[in-house]
């Protein structure tokens, strides 16, 4: 699935099933909630923190597929072409870094 058909696919989805998208205030507070169950995940599994028992059957893939699903709400009510936006920030950050991480001491 491009980046294009999930904008489509979860914008169906949300006028569908969804009944309506949450307005943008809720929406990047679930955004927010997300990222924390996300960091949650990596602290656990790859950081020092040990799994609580209610913790140990989420899953990352679950998780960054929240977060994902969010933002796409977030780019569609707001008219943001991810892909557009995707390849112009690429764009930006190759004009930009692409001979600072290549001289970074610290990455070799």
């Amino acid at each position: 699935m491009t980046i294009q058909e999930a904008q489509h696919t979860i914008d169906k989805w949300i006028t569908t099933t969804g009944v309506r998208y949450f307005n943008e205030l809720t929406n990047m507070a679930m955004l927010t909630e997300e990222v924390g169950e996300v960091a949650r995940i990596i602290a656990r599994k790859y950081g020092e923190q040990s799994f609580k028992e209610s913790d140990k059957q989420k899953e990352l893939s679950d998780e960054l597929a929240d977060v994902l699903f969010v933002l796409i709400c977030i780019a569609n009510q707001t008219g943001v072409d991810l892909t557009a936006a995707l390849q112009k920030n690429l764009d930006k950050k190759t004009l930009r870094d692409s001979e600072r991480h290549r001289n970074n001491e610290k990455l070799k």
